[in-house]
């Protein structure tokens, strides 16, 4: 994205605190022309008061000259004020928009983005911005308006003189024009590492406990730190950069100083200039070098936040790729699915300048989908559920079992053919109604830091006590609450990371059931959990929700073995529709699962896990 389209996209995230952006040029200009008069009445003082010793100059100009500086003052804290109001504002407003378009991005969109990527971006990256703005709010206009004008008086006051100020800011102009070039390209560098070094923060913490147990913190340190070394090394050259513009102004300062007093001493002795003038002329060169001092650092925040600035408005231009339909339809009629002729592709995922985490990430996908980015996900499926069926998904690894339900929900849209819910494409729908009625229990499950209730009502925000109850019984989860000394006031810690993988499975399942769907997508969500406990599971629901469409993805046979249906998977195809008895004799895939986990006493039939669900109810009274 071009520098001009970088800025033209963030100002118009500025909202609210337009006024406050304004009003800081304008006050901080204010200040410098407050400040700009001192000079003048110092001459004044020493010329027509202290030389002349009359009293009543030197206590006229002295009170004068006090106004004017508590004038500059009030200027300056009102441009404090303004100017921390517009930027804190301007930078709320960024977060809070970037996070707002984040909840619209589709499964495709946040494939673009990393998390540690997202996160750096909404606190990093805007920090960077919120700096810069402050700095272009308050020193720009001032150090700027300060430059010309002190420039000016300098020209009235001597034309001869103010040529040294005009051959020191040409100089000083040139240099950190230089040096501002070579740091920039370090900072565009440096701040997408910091992507890496929070992606490996975030993995280590999440997987602390696998960390531990394989002894691999040596290895994760070394990591972190090879990482730490990266960031360290482009700060350093930039940093070093930077480091060589305060010589480069102090040489300029003093060479200025001396030639000034020099010269102008001459310019005395030989009456073509006055104490007074001097001495403005010498306060004049503070001015002006001050400025150029206030011009480089905030053209160095400017530097180091650009790459930020690229980064937030790439998010926040993210179009949402999934087309809303002009006149959504707003109910569910019921949970039929229909797969016409269906054909999916997964997108090729779209690189950031300079983000080695996209990159890495692009790198990654392609060796693990390299089949997948040659073919298709999915290919030519055809599949009829009617509502109220329960069916079974299996297949190996890689086989597309979750591609293919994702697909129901429309968490990614179709490349070719139709999926239909209640006999409407489910691009017809509107989203909310559409993920309301189709609920679905991810292979990973997700929880949230608060309390058992508070994860339960993402489900329905309005959901009672007995809602919740209900909706555990069913799940099998109310077993291991009604244990807890808080029961559903239970705290549960950031990711269920005091939970089990059975219970956490367990509350998500139980989480879903709350939204009183028409489709229940299980996806591998009973794998935490033994063999038992499933077969109470799917028992509660036959009982419970009958004319709920059940789509149940499992690797182990007896969690699919009494559905409706079973859809057997195999690379992206459907290789096999049918009950368990006719898929045995007709599908060899199924067939060889079956073998291979009844063979070595792998899975239990349902006789067993009735017999396993009895003793552990006994057990439990």
């Amino acid at each position: 994205m071009a520098p001009v389209e970088t800025v033209r996209v963030l100002m118009r995230h500025i909202g609210e605190f337009k006024r406050d952006a304004v009003m800081t040029p304008i006050v901080m200009i204010g200040e410098v022309v407050c400040e700009m008069i001192v000079p003048l009445l110092m001459a004044t003082l020493i010329d027509a008061g202290v030389e002349q010793g009359d009293m009543a100059v030197i206590t006229r100009t002295s009170l004068t000259m006090l106004a004017v500086v508590l004038c500059g003052l009030a200027v300056g804290c009102l441009g404090s004020v303004f100017g921390s109001k517009a930027s804190a504002g301007f930078a709320r407003n960024l977060r809070q928009d970037q996070y707002d378009n984040i909840q619209t991005f589709s499964f495709t969109n946040i494939d673009r983005f990393s998390t540690p990527s997202l996160v750096t971006r909404l606190t990093t990256d805007v920090m960077n911005i919120q700096n810069a703005f402050m700095m272009i709010l308050r020193m720009v206009p001032r150090a700027f308006s300060s430059l010309v004008v002190a420039m000016c008086m300098a020209f009235v006051v001597s034309g001869r003189m103010a040529l040294i100020y005009l051959g020191a800011v040409i100089f000083l102009g040139v240099v950190l024009a230089i040096l501002m070039n070579v740091a920039a390209r370090f900072f565009r560098r440096a701040f997408p590492e910091y992507d890496v070094l929070n992606e490996n923060t975030e993995e280590n913490i999440t997987a602390i406990r696998a960390v531990k147990a394989f002894d691999r913190g040596d290895m994760q340190n070394e990591l972190f730190r090879s990482i730490s070394k990266r960031i360290y090394d482009i700060f350093m050259k930039a940093e070093l950069t930077l480091a060589s513009v305060n010589p480069v102004i102090q040489l300029t300062v003093w060479a200025s100083m001396l030639l000034i007093s020099w010269f102008g001493a001459n310019l005395i002795v030989a009456g073509d200039l006055t104490t007074g003038d001097l001495t403005s002329l010498l306060m004049y060169c503070m001015n002006i070098l001050m400025s150029l001092v206030m011009l480089s650092m905030t053209i160095v925040m400017i530097t180091m936040s650009s790459a930020s600035a690229r980064r937030v408005a790439e998010v926040l231009t993210e179009q949402a790729d999934m087309p809303v339909a002009d006149h959504p339809v707003m109910s569910v009629r019921d949970g039929s699915i229909d797969f016409n002729d269906v054909d999916f592709s997964y997108p090729e995922v779209r690189l950031s300048e300079n983000d080695p985490t996209a990159k890495r990430r692009a790198m990654m996908a392609a060796k693990l989908n390299g089949s997948r980015r040659r073919e298709r996900a999915l290919d030519d499926i055809d599949l009829h559920i009617p509502a109220g069926a329960v069916v079974g998904v299996i297949g190996g690894t890689g086989s597309s079992k979750t591609t293919l339900v994702n697909l129901i929900p429309r968490l990614y849209d179709v490349t070719g053919g139709s999926v239909m819910v209640g006999g409407v494409d489910v691009r017809d729908y509107d989203l909310d109604v559409l993920r309301d009625q189709v609920a679905v229990v991810l292979q990973k499950n997700v929880l949230f830091s608060g309390t058992i209730a508070s994860n339960l009502k993402w489900g329905d925000p309005d959901a009672t006590i007995d809602d919740m109850r209900r909706a555990c019984r069913i799940a099998c989860a109310d077993e291991f609450i009604d244990r807890l000394p808080d029961g559903y006031d239970s705290v549960v810690e950031q990711g269920g990371q005091n939970l089990s993988g059975g219970q956490r499975q367990r509350l998500c399942i139980a989480r879903a059931l709350l939204k009183q769907p028409k489709v229940l997508i299980l996806d591998d969500s009973t794998s935490a959990v033994d063999t038992a406990t499933d077969a109470r599971i799917r028992r509660a629901f036959a009982d419970e929700m009958p004319d709920v469409t059940r789509i149940i993805i499992a690797q182990r046979v007896s969690s699919v073995r009494d559905a409706d249906m079973i859809v057997v998977m195999d690379d992206g195809r459907v290789h096999g529709v049918g009950t368990h008895a006719e898929l045995v004799g007709s599908d060899e895939i199924y067939a060889s699962i079956v073998e291979l986990q009844t063979r070595g006493g792998g899975d239990f039939d349902e006789n067993a896990a009735d017999a396993a669900s009895e003793t552990n109810e006994t057990e439990v009274d």
